[in-house]
């Protein structure tokens, strides 16, 4: 089956959207520029409200390793998501949570053959515009990853929606996807019948069918 993380919650009724609908991760970002940033604080009254239902995933941009310690002894974080970082920190960091790493892909060769991460995040490479690493709602061309073998277990991400999914999932041969702004009536505004909708659209579907 396939898994489903719905990343940039901010608010309860996103996040129970996500938790009713089976979702197996939901993300928190932690980067002021988005729109969809959480100060710790706030950010660990939803990571206990998903305690036990789905792993929290706290998103995190160049971050030192103090940074790091910092935000998970605020917040109970099941793994942390890194951007622009190549030296990844080690699994120490965090108390021992898995390292998740965002790769920024626009051709075969920037799919790598080798990480230290526990998980990559696999999206397309952001406009030189781009304001951030992530979350722009713009989709890649997933028949790139069809061959590809994957040295950790991977998320497709990059302008996913419940119409595309399907799709997405059968050209890349994902078997977990990661979505934010596909499932937004507004940025940072997280829809529940979208979020529903996206859900049931990815478990459907099949890989490399």
């Amino acid at each position: 089956m396939i898994r489903v993380k719905i990343c940039g919650i901010n608010d309860e009724p996103g996040l129970d959207a996500a938790l009713d609908g089976g979702a197996d991760w939901v993300g928190l970002v932690f980067f002021r520029r988005s729109p969809r940033f959480l100060e710790p604080a706030r950010a660990a009254l939803l990571a206990r409200r998903a305690a036990g239902r789905a792993a929290v995933v706290g998103l995190m941009v160049s971050p030192a390793d103090q940074e790091i310690r910092d935000l998970v002894e605020a917040c109970p974080l099941d793994a942390i998501q890194l951007y622009g970082r190549d030296d990844l920190p080690s699994g120490a960091i965090g108390e021992g949570r898995p390292v998740w790493h965002a790769v920024p892909v626009a051709a075969p060769e920037d799919l790598p053959e080798s990480t230290p991460a526990d998980t990559l995040v696999v999206e397309p490479r952001p406009a030189r515009t781009a304001t951030r690493p992530g979350g722009n709602g713009t989709p890649m061309d997933w028949s790139l990853l069809r061959h590809w073998k994957a040295p950790v277990p991977w998320l497709l991400a990059g302008g996913l929606t419940a119409e595309n999914v399907a799709g997405a999932i059968r050209l890349s041969g994902a078997t977990a996807v990661d979505v934010s702004s596909g499932v937004e009536s507004a940025p940072g505004m997280k829809d529940p019948e979208r979020i529903h909708a996206f859900i049931r659209a990815a478990r459907a579907a099949v890989p490399g069918s």
